[in-house]
């Protein structure tokens, strides 16, 4: 009896939708093909801008290996990866709606907590990423896109089909953290206040790690904030 009341508390926190993330991290200790978290947004991802910001580390001796590709946020919809965010190829890469990527030559993730934000804005196709708080050479991509709503965000893992169909060499081995979006593209200025412990720029409004629900599946961890 014991034995099966936990398992049914067990099943019911690994498929609860909760609110907010405040002061957690979303932990993946190893490789897998079915853990990983669904963000629900705030607001349907219908985007001709965006910022996305996160804090990773990553376990590198799984990571960093030269042929590996490792899923660092995923957004699909039912027949496209409309948004997908990549360390392949020893870069760092971002992909909209299947076509081919924007890589970038950026520090790799490590062991030690990055602040990685990327930005992007369809009526200049400019893009760039921020790794803590230093910006990249900026480049050209899908100028004239639009991010097309009613998809799943995930974290952990790449989905090949709607929230299915899960790779175990390309899931992330590590740390996820603050995850945040804006519907449009925030200044040098405030993007490096993004560093700081306290935020003092915008309101994210589209992904907030404080407020939105999440939903956590198999053997992804959410650490409480004295690990932060």
């Amino acid at each position: 009896m014991k034995a099966a009341l936990l398992l049914c508390v067990l099943l019911y926190l690994n498929s609860a939708v909760n609110g907010g993330l405040t002061g957690n991290t979303v932990f993946f200790p190893q490789a897998s093909a079915n853990s990983y978290v669904k963000l629900i947004p705030l607001k349907p991802l219908s985007l001709d801008a965006f910022t996305l910001c996160l804090r990773l580390s990553v376990d590198p001796d799984v990571v960093n290996q030269p042929k590996r590709e490792t899923i660092l946020f995923a957004y699909r919809t039912q027949n496209f990866d409309e948004l997908n965010v990549w360390q392949e190829k020893g870069k760092i890469s971002f992909y909209l709606s299947n076509s081919d990527g924007a890589l970038y030559s950026i520090p790799l993730l490590s062991v030690f907590r990055t602040n990685l934000c990327l930005t992007w804005e369809s009526s200049t196709g400019l893009a760039a990423f921020w790794v803590d708080g230093k910006r990249s050479t900026l480049q050209v991509y899908r100028q004239g896109h639009r991010v097309q709503s009613g998809g799943a965000v995930l974290l952990g893992q790449d989905p090949d089909s709607y929230l299915g169909d899960f790779d175990i060499n390309q899931s992330f081995v590590g740390e996820i953290t603050d995850v945040n979006m804006w519907d449009s593209v925030l200044t040098g200025s405030q993007i490096r206040h993004f560093n700081e412990k306290e935020w003092v720029g915008p309101t994210a409004n589209v992904l907030n790690w404080n407020t939105m629900q999440y939903e956590v599946k198999g053997n992804a961890i959410v650490a409480p904030e004295k690990y932060i």
